[in-house]
């Protein structure tokens, strides 16, 4: 009598793993719009530079795509606890973040910018004594004042979205900001943006890490491996470069 309970037991689990195999994957993105990363569309439909590059990879592995909005202070955890699959937001491949957590080969990689208004003269680093400049908090460029602006005088406030901080510049509450390039060049294409400008970008610097890389679990080694292959044909084939331009009118991605 145990044989076939045994068999049973067995193909239960095999229908168990398919299942799971053929599962959609639960894409993290942070709750909180980052454009043109990752935004809502007019439809109520996730789409951004991010967003359509993780449908383009799922697609290359054969797999369907979940996107699943998350806090961006909580990703991580939601990552290891398994209520997500992989992080795909504009993370950074740090030594800090490896700790935890494990990346896929870097597929696009883009510097920190400091914005303020057309008119403020500034002299970076050596002349912020002073002023307010406003950053994300928990992110590379967070980590990069931290470490190398504390003794600049200028007085650092941390945000939990990306959208504070451009509000409060916008609104006077800020002198500056410290944010990714490549979303503050598209902050700067805003009407209400025109008297803002680029002042000055940072530089390569190991709070900056590797480049943007696809977080995974540190034991997802199948996945990452089958991850790591997709990003490798999107880039070849051109998918990443023509979704680059698309939404960032630029090519960022990373190639070999």
């Amino acid at each position: 009598m145990k044989f076939p309970l045994m068999i049973a037991t067995a193909a239960t689990l095999g229908l168990s793993l398919t299942a799971q195999a053929d599962a959609p994957l639960k894409v993290g993105i942070s709750g909180e719009p980052y454009p043109p990363f990752t935004y809502r569309a007019a439809s109520g439909d996730w789409t951004g530079f991010e967003v359509e590059l993780a449908n383009a990879i799922c697609d290359a592995m054969g797999r369907d795509c979940e996107i699943a909005p998350t806090g961006w202070s909580g990703i991580i955890p939601s990552l290891n606890a398994g209520r997500i699959d992989m992080i795909m937001n504009s993370m950074s491949i740090t030594e800090q973040r490896q700790r935890v957590i494990d990346f896929t080969r870097p597929y696009y990689f883009t510097p920190g910018a400091y914005v303020a208004a057309s008119d403020l003269a500034l002299d970076i680093p050596d002349g912020l004594d002073g002023l307010i400049m406003g950053v994300q908090s928990a992110t590379t460029n967070a980590t990069y004042a931290r470490r190398e602006l504390r003794d600049s005088g200028v007085d650092i406030r941390l945000y939990d979205q990306a959208e504070q901080v451009n509000n409060d510049l916008l609104a006077g509450r800020l002198d500056l900001v410290l944010a990714d390039e490549i979303a503050m060049l598209q902050f700067l294409d805003r009407d209400e943006a025109a008297n803002f400008e680029v002042k000055a970008t940072a530089p390569r610097h190991e709070a900056y890490g590797e480049g943007i890389g696809i977080g995974l679990r540190q034991e997802d080694d199948d996945l990452r491996e089958a991850l790591n292959a997709a990003i490798a044909a999107v880039i070849e084939d051109g998918t990443c470069g023509e979704l680059s331009e698309q939404f960032l009118d630029t090519d960022v991605c990373v190639y070999d």
